[in-house]
């Protein structure tokens, strides 16, 4: 270890990497805004971002792992050549067994290991909640947590991890990259008169795509919000350092805050890569950095049932013997139900104007932290939940011997089946056109076990961006003969951004999906890309400022390190295009590629997002060429990659896909709202009432193909019960067993698997202690001011002297500074069927 470097160590260890000092830091956006969100009852744009993009804890704990990495790196490097008085060179590299030690005390190296997959017979029966193990080989492959794949290699201007456009003095082609909110300004935005509506499809085409999104694709931003080596306020500050990419604004802009810039946080790197990548070994081994996905890859319902254990344990409805999901115990809409809330109170969601105090409405809790960004999606959110429990209740119903395990699998793998078909049978094919979709899906021949089904960096980061150029300015509600209601006037789109308290006040799903059906989506035209709600008033809840969607779409894939649009048409086997001339092959409307090449001088320097967005649509679809290659593509490796994909041998009977063929977005809604008459497809435009069916029309699955005639267990008896925990019934080589697990907050002791014999059970059943998450040193529960107990299933943090307990519930303070934001209080409540939010007792200052 010490090599070249014989003091590193001692740097290492007195400076930065106590894992307890880096640990303290300053808390989020989201947390400092808590005050605020109390005094006024409104946040800032900035703050709902950070909201919608804060990371569930353990895709916190992995940023914050990565962050410390790096922000340790960045130290020794400052410090190694402060001491030699000279840049790092290549030769200086850092032995093994330090590289080791840096990740174990960062606490990246667990996730840096591949993850211990399950060998039972209930592996092939039911996916995990993460996404691991799907794939035997290589068990990361789709899991959540883990880094989105590489399709090219990334475009980073030092070739580690400095976004492009990050070094004003660095030229592409000869010229500077043109600032992302120009582009913004001169060629997406559009007024929200300028809309030309889609005469095929309708709003809720749009809705589907950003839902989908959801379901497969979320990277969390850097969890700090100051810099790393100084710790100057991202918010503070225009200058360019790490995790601040400040969006420069010029005077005249109508976003100007009067500041220079919009502030723009990195997303977080995953563990091993980035910045110290060139410590890492041989410059031929170099590890750019990448970015995580905070979900699994799959098309697997985890909008519904969340990406990891802690999630998916806190949507569940653990006291209930049919397996259901949690719902809302205040508000109903008409007898049916709602999300539950947030148990991060005050949330930050709007909250309606003329309402009494101590009547908030909270953002929603689903199995993905963006539910509450736009009515429209709160709504897709909400219908599925009630899917997922009319299943439930239905399986009971006529399986009467299954348990709660059992039935909340079943429905589990009905509900992400039917995500599957929606989307690869309704949805893609209209977006990439039905030459596309046989170019580049084809029919199913089974499951390729060499296929990654990794969400790829360029598909979620600009390829399936498209769909923000769809979204139509006004939101309409409608009666239930699909005409305007008086009591229900049409909103603007920044009048339900972070507003559930729209739906629960303002008539719930019933008129807001009708606005959706009967109405056309926008129609993605060159000179009409994103309307002003989405440039200029994003996420805005009042006048304290604004964001810029195009912008931040922009300068994420910058910050991806995303290479330009000629190396991905070349990627997708599209011809250069060279010249201004060869730009005007691909786009119709030839004043959109002036303003393109004024800005960017030549078509390689041209951001991807942008480039795909302007292209003319191939036929029959609503994409160009490329994003039309990159969305096939990814749809492939999804469906191919995927072992419990629905139409993979023995995921389902023969009888059960039959049924689940018949099913539709449209008889989701007819089951789960008082609507009565929709379109045969969704997606289709129509006009009411011509082209719409009775619900009574609307063909639907038989849950009788799933019904099991029951004779029990003739030799060995109905297996014993465990608390905290539950079993599933599974049959390998002919053989009866059951599988055991646990609650979150508990471990397995004992067999995992029994199997029936002639003598009876061969094990006796295990049962579940409660883990300690006290023990945890690599990533602990509570912040290093507070003192961790260990309680039934969870933890509490406790605070002593000098400190108190903030508003927020989490965050230390002393002497009126924050500490940590690394507090999470969660115990178990039995009669609430699921994990609430609680205090922990905090000695006031005296």
């Amino acid at each position: 270890m010490e090599g070249h470097f014989p003091f590193l160590s001692r740097i290492f260890l007195s400076e930065q990497v106590s894992s307890k000092r880096l640990y303290v830091k300053k808390p989020s956006v989201f947390y400092l805004n808590y005050r605020s969100i109390q005094g006024s009852g409104i946040a800032t744009p900035t703050l709902l971002l950070a909201f919608s993009k804060f990371p569930e804890q353990e895709s916190q704990d992995i940023s914050q792992a990565a962050e410390r990495m790096e922000m340790s790196i960045q130290v020794l490097k400052q410090k190694v050549c402060q001491k030699h008085k000279r840049s790092l060179h290549p030769t200086d590299l850092l032995s093994a067994d330090l590289l080791t030690m840096i990740a174990n005390i960062s606490g990246c190296l667990p996730y840096m290991l591949p993850p211990k997959c399950p060998n039972n017979c209930l592996a092939n029966k039911y996916r995990l909640i993460t996404g691991a193990c799907n794939n035997r080989e290589h068990p990361r492959w789709g899991a959540s947590n883990t880094a989105l794949a590489r399709w090219l290699p990334p475009a980073y201007e030092d070739g580690l991890s400095q976004p492009r456009g990050w070094d004003p003095r660095i030229r592409y082609n000869g010229v500077q990259l043109p600032l992302v909110r120009e582009v913004t300004r001169k060629i997406v935005h559009a007024s929200n008169e300028a809309v030309t509506e889609d005469n095929l499809y309708s709003d809720i085409i749009m809705v589907w795509g950003q839902y989908i999104d959801h379901d497969i694709a979320f990277t969390p931003q850097s969890t700090s919000r100051t810099t790393f080596l100084n710790g100057m306020e991202c918010q503070m500050t225009c200058e360019k350092q790490n995790p601040c990419f400040p969006i420069k604004v010029t005077t005249n802009d109508t976003l100007s805050t009067g500041m220079d810039c919009l502030p723009f946080y990195r997303s977080s790197p995953a563990c091993g890569t980035g910045d110290h990548g060139i410590l890492f070994g041989n410059l031929t081994a170099l590890n750019p950095r990448q970015q995580i996905n905070g979900l699994t890859s799959f098309l697997d319902a985890s909008t519904v049932y969340g990406s990891t254990p802690a999630i998916e344990n806190k949507l569940r409805n653990l006291t209930s013997k049919e397996g259901l999901l949690r719902v809302n115990v205040k508000c109903y809409d008409n007898h049916r139900e709602y999300l539950p809330f947030t148990d991060q109170i005050p949330s930050p969601c709007a909250q309606d104007p003329n309402a009494s105090e101590g009547e908030r409405i909270e953002c929603f809790m689903a199995g993905d932290g963006r539910s509450s960004e736009v009515t429209s999606l709160t709504a897709m959110h909400t219908l599925w939940l009630r899917e997922h429990n009319r299943l439930a209740r239905a399986l009971k119903n006529i399986n009467s011997h299954w348990n709660a395990e059992t039935v909340y699998q079943e429905a589990r793998k009905i509900v992400g089946a039917l995500h599957q078909i929606i989307t690869l049978r309704d949805y893609i094919p209209k977006i990439i056109g039905p030459d596309a979709f046989n170019l580049y899906i084809g029919i199913y021949t089974g499951y390729d076990p060499t296929m990654n089904p990794t969400v790829s960096n360029v598909f979620s980061t600009a390829a399936f961006r498209f769909g923000h150029a769809t979204i139509q300015p006004i939101v309409r509600r409608l009666n239930a003969q699909y005409l305007n209601d008086p009591e229900l006037p049409n909103l603007h789109l920044h009048e339900v951004f972070f507003s559930p308290w729209r739906l629960t006040k303002e008539g719930g799903l019933d008129p807001l999906l009708r606005g959706l059906l009967a109405h056309s989506a926008k129609l993605q035209v060159q000179d009409q890309l994103l309307n002003e709600e989405l440039t200029d008033k994003l996420f805005v809840l009042s006048n304290n400022g604004s964001l810029d969607l195009a912008s931040l779409n922009l300068q994420r894939g910058r910050d991806h390190g995303l290479p330009g649009y000629n190396d991905w048409r070349e990627f997708c086997g599209l011809p250069k295009l060279e010249t201004h001339t060869d730009l005007n092959t691909v786009i119709t409307n030839h004043k959109v590629t002036e303003k393109i090449m004024e800005l960017y001088h030549n078509p390689s320097n041209i951001d991807v997002w942008l480039g795909g967005l302007v292209e003319d649509f191939l036929p029959g679809a609503r994409t160009g060429p490329l994003f039309a290659c990159i969305i096939g593509k990814q749809m492939k490796a999804l469906r191919d990659g995927d072992r419990f994909w629905w139409e993979n041998d023995n995921v389902f009977t023969e009888a059960q896909k039959h049924e689940l063929k018949k099913h539709s977005l449209s008889r989701v809604i007819c089951d789960n709202t008082g609507i009565s008459e929709v379109p045969a497809d969704a997606f289709q435009l129509g006009k009411f009432p011509q082209d719409f069916k009775h619900c009574d029309n609307i063909s639907g699955m038989n849950l009788e193909a799933w019904q099991e005639f029951y004779q029990g267990e003739e030799i060995c008896g109905t297996p014993k019960s465990v608390e905290n925990g539950d079993f599933v019934y599974c049959s390998e080589f002919g053989k009866s067993t059951v599988t055991y697990s646990c609650q979150y907050g508990f471990q397995l002791q004992g067999e995992e698997q029994l199997t029936c014999t002639s003598k009876g059970w061969n094990y006796e059943a295990p049962i579940c202690i409660d883990i300690n998450e006290c023990e945890n040193e690599i990533n602990p529960p509570c912040s290093p001011s507070a003192k961790c107990i260990n309680t039934k299933g969870s933890y509490k943090c406790l605070h002593t002297d000098p400190y108190k307990l903030a508003e927020d519930g989490r965050t230390c303070i002393g002497n009126a500074l924050p500490r940590s934001v690394k507090i999470s209080m969660k115990t178990c409540n039995a009669n609430s069927g699921g994990w609430i939010s609680t205090l922990p007792k905090c000695p006031r200052e005296t």
